[in-house]
């Protein structure tokens, strides 16, 4: 086994992508939007015998306090066939890549790494330290290789109403581009406002709209023209997952996210994906959203977290001690 650093497109796409419930995070096209937003990326693989087994992108994120830390979402990634018939390549592959990072990282000056593994790693060797999520914890996953009939049948009887009751409104849902980021943007942002959480800036989902289209899709769902709510989803791998959204807080009566959700589900079935991601739920945070989701039926699953791999113990510290009263305004 030997480590390489990944610069084929396709050869991250076809290992990521390949893996059952594809991470977005962890795809290429993630990796370039990342470096518009974020700053550098570095895509590292564990090879043996020529075949990508396992991989993990980092992104360097920069500090107020001047200092930098990676942050690696939804990963390291391991090839899941592999790890059935050989459970030992977890560890190998994992060891691998994190003395690779701490390598990168100590000449770098960086502090730390955070990750959100898919996997509990139980490494006693490393500085691990769990912390607060950066992804959801928990989210709902569909099999939508399943009929149309069956994904409704398993669905909750309100939430099947309701996207009978957008259909008879006249609720229509459109595919849209970049040229309408600030009918999104509006509607995110009284989403935002009602639902008392932070969105990313402006520039984060301009951006991110930039991305081709076959990755990235911006739905709007419209009645009688005017748009009422809106989605930006990802499609990779096998799976289609949710990322952002907003609705108005007029015409609720029309219930247009349960159409904009159906919809989407329905395009991800037709383009032949097998797996649709809520991407999130939290029924403490967000009690309203996660009932909304729960409703589309799936199974729930459940992630260990986000955590830090620390290499430099004094500056992390003193960040953790800023982040501390910073948490108390």
């Amino acid at each position: 086994m030997k480590l390489t650093n990944i610069t084929n497109k396709k050869q991250l796409n076809d290992f990521v992508g390949g893996q059952p419930q594809a991470q977005f995070l962890q795809s290429w096209e993630w990796g370039e939007f990342q470096k518009q937003v974020s700053g550098r990326v570095w895509r590292l693989g564990a090879e043996d015998g020529g075949r990508l087994i396992a991989s993990a992108k980092l992104i360097e994120k920069v500090l107020p306090m001047g200092k930098r830390y990676f942050y690696c979402g939804r990963g390291p990634v391991i090839d899941q066939a592999l790890l059935a018939a050989k459970p030992e390549i977890e560890d190998q592959s994992v060891e691998l890549i994190f003395n690779e990072v701490e390598k990168i990282a100590r000449n770098e000056k960086v502090m730390f790494l955070r990750f959100d593994p898919l996997f509990k790693i139980y490494h006693s060797k490393y500085r691990i330290r769990q912390t607060h999520s950066v992804q959801p914890r928990m989210t709902i996953a569909l099999d939508i290789a399943k009929s149309e009939d069956a994904l409704l049948a398993a669905m909750h009887q309100k939430t099947r109403y309701n996207i009978g009751l957008a259909e008879k409104k006249g609720v229509e849902v459109v595919e849209a581009g970049k040229e309408r980021f600030e009918e999104f943007w509006h509607l995110l942002d009284q989403t935002s406002g009602r639902d008392k959480f932070r969105p990313h800036g402006r520039n984060y989902y301009q951006t991110m709209l930039e991305i081709p289209s076959e990755f990235l899709k911006l739905f709007f769902a419209e009645y009688k023209g005017k748009p009422v709510a809106a989605g930006i989803f990802s499609f990779f791998g096998d799976t289609v997952a949710y990322l952002h959204g907003g609705s108005a807080n007029e015409l609720r009566n029309i219930m247009t996210p349960f159409a904009l959700q159906w919809h989407a589900i329905r395009s991800a079935k037709s383009l032949g994906f097998r797996f649709y991601d809520f991407h999130g739920i939290d029924p403490e945070k967000y009690p309203g959203v996660t009932r909304f989701k729960r409703g589309f039926g799936g199974e729930e699953k459940h992630y260990p977290g986000t955590f830090d791999l620390v290499y430099d113990e004094g500056w992390y510290s003193i960040y953790k001690m800023i982040r501390k009263v910073r948490r108390t305004f």
